[in-house]
Parts: C-alpha cells; sequence; structure tokens
C-alpha cells in the first residue's frame, strides 16, 4: 500500500489517503520519495482548474526519491539510485517525438498527476524511461523544483539556440524566473530582469541579472526597443505584449512559459516586418532534464526553496496561493 494525500474534490484540502498501486508492471519503478516540490500547476490540478483532474487526486511532479523496486525489464535504473521524476511518469514510446528524443512532445504521454498518484506520499511510480538519474553531490532537498519549474525554463536555451553572446529578458522573478536569470547567466548572456516590484531589484540582480526593468513604466519598456535575442515571459497574467514585441531585436523571440490564459493581442506587423517570432513549450524531455541536471552541477544553479513538512501541506498550499513564497516550496517526509 501507498500512503499519500489526495484531494477527494477540487478546491479542497488534501487529505490522508491510502491506495493499492497493484503488481509492478515491468517496465515500471517505484520510488521512495524522499522530497518534492509544490508547484503551481499541482494547485491548478487540485482546484480543476485545467479541466482534465480526476479525482481523488494526489498531486506532486517534482520527485526527488530512491529506487525502491524495479520491474523485471528494467535495465537502466537500480535499486538503491537517487533519481528524479517530474511532469511526465511514463510516454507511449511508439510515436515519432519518442523515437526522435522529444518525449516531451509524446502524442499519448502519461502524466504523473494527471490520471496517475504524484509524489505527495511516500511511494511514487513512473516508467522508467520518464525517470531521471542525479547527478553525485547535488542538494536533494532543493532539487525537485528543477524537474518542472528548472527545465520549463531550460528548455528553450537548447531548443532555439541560443547564443552565449546573446540578450535575453526575463519577465517576472518568481518561482520559474528566478531559475531562468541564474541559468542565462551562467549561458553566458547578458541578462535583463523585468519585474513589478522595485523591491526584487537587489535579488534580481543576486540571482544573475545584469539590468533590472520595472515592468509597470512603459516608457522604460520602451526605451529598450531592438535590444533583445529572447525574452522569456513566466507570469500568468495578461500585460501589453505589443511593448514587449517591440523590444525585440530583428529575428527576436517572445516565448511563453508562463500560462497566461487570456488570448494574446499582438500587432502582426511588429512580428513581420522585424522577423519575430511568438513561441511557447512545455518541460522538456528526460534527456534535456540530464543535461540541465549536469549544467547546474557546474554553475552551482539551485532553485532557492522554502521546506515544510508533508504534514503541513495545506499551510503550504495556502502559503503557494497567497504569493507570498521565496521562490519555490519544497515537502519533506516528517
Amino acid at each position: 500500500m501507498i500512503n499519500a494525500y489526495a484531494a477527494k474534490e477540487a478546491g479542497q484540502p488534501l487529505e490522508p489517503f491510502e491506495y493499492d498501486p497493484g503488481a509492478l508492471q515491468p517496465d515500471e519503478v517505484e520510488i521512495d520519495v524522499l522530497h518534492c516540490g509544490l508547484c503551481h500547476s499541482d494547485v491548478s490540478i487540485i482546484d480543476n482548474d485545467w479541466g482534465i483532474t480526476q479525482y481523488p487526486v494526489v498531486p506532486g511532479h517534482e520527485v526527488v526519491g530512491r529506487v525502491a523496486k524495479t520491474g523485471d525489464a528494467v535495465r537502466n535504473l537500480e535499486v538503491g539510485q537517487l533519481v528524479g521524476l517530474g511532469w511526465h511518469a511514463g510516454f507511449c514510446g511508439e510515436c515519432g517525438y519518442c523515437h526522435s528524443g522529444d518525449h516531451n512532445l509524446c502524442d499519448a504521454p502519461q502524466e504523473t498527476i494527471v490520471g496517475h498518484h504524484g509524489g505527495f506520499a511516500d511511494k511514487v511510480r513512473a516508467r522508467a524511461h520518464s525517470v531521471v538519474p542525479l547527478p553525485d553531490g547535488m542538494d536533494l532537498a532543493a532539487i525537485g523544483p528543477l524537474f518542472c519549474g528548472g527545465i520549463t525554463v531550460f528548455n528553450p536555451f537548447v531548443q532555439f539556440g541560443i547564443e552565449p553572446t546573446d540578450h535575453v529578458g526575463v519577465i517576472g522573478i518568481g518561482g520559474l524566473g528566478h531559475l531562468a536569470l541564474q541559468f542565462a547567466n551562467a549561458w553566458g548572456c547578458q541578462v535583463t530582469a523585468f519585474t513589478s516590484g522595485s523591491a526584487k531589484e537587489k535579488e534580481a540582480k543576486e540571482l544573475g541579472a545584469h539590468h533590472v526593468i520595472n515592468s509597470r513604466d512603459p516608457k522604460a519598456i520602451e526605451a529598450a526597443a531592438g535590444s533583445f535575442d529572447l525574452i522569456l515571459s513566466t507570469v500568468n497574467v495578461k500585460l501589453d505584449w505589443n511593448l514587449y514585441l517591440n523590444t525585440l531585436k530583428p529575428r527576436g523571440r517572445l516565448h511563453f512559459v508562463g500560462a497566461t490564459l487570456e488570448p494574446l493581442d499582438l500587432q502582426v506587423f511588429a512580428l513581420i516586418f522585424k522577423q519575430r517570432s511568438v513561441s511557447g513549450s512545455p518541460v522538456g524531455s528526460p534527456a534535456t532534464i540530464a543535461t540541465m541536471l549536469e549544467f547546474c552541477k557546474r554553475h552551482g544553479i539551485k532553485p532557492v526553496i522554502e521546506q515544510f513538512k508533508f504534514s503541513k501541506v495545506n499551510d503550504a498550499i495556502e502559503k503557494l496561493k497567497q504569493g507570498n513564497v521565496r521562490y519555490r516550496i519544497v515537502l519533506s517526509h516528517d
């Protein structure tokens, strides 16, 4: 039996929940959970904001743990090995994207917390090809958020061939943005943070920003016209996107990793005349996650976290909803 914390209905507090996962499948591993990050996506699933939640739901998709059991067909992982598990607990393994290594674009993936019980538990199961071994010497308590928040902002640097000479802007210095600043700086880029609070200016520079622009000052944004090769938007609110489009260089890219739910109001001529792009991306493949972990180890990058015990998970969720977290929450067992 697996002991977990689950929501029985939309918007309800999590409560202790026990379930039988059944027989371990040949291609699965069972992981003893040591730590698990709490992400805004967990809250969205708990509250059924996206209309895809299946109750009871056990959240948790930023898992750090130790392999406890392996299926008969598993060859890439061993019992006792330290591993991480992110948004995906499995892939079809048959589509063209899986065959090309782009597992995160799989036609029929198994999300870790949609139709599957996640990591707010003492154990979690996943198909072995979605589980990533951890490099030696990393801070186990802090590494969990890299498996969702971290890979979400790291993946664009890989996908779009960002150069060390590029100028990168990051909108929003929160759970995603504070990692994006660290990645962009370590990548060698010139880094600018767009933030609505002057109180975060010092923090943004400590995290890797060379410049800070007040996102509530249209004139300050206008003054940066033609400056950026890439702007990463990590926020989930509507902004004046045309202001940001005009800060891009020719062939520059405005890229969304924050899920703003309102339609984008964009001036197409601003795209056409300067050959600019607007795009978005999800988390990365297991191979890209492994690359990110090595990059983090080499450059000393890790999330800034606040820790809670699993028994205080509802307190942690409430703090996240209030927007008072600096910058990611990690749950650990008592």
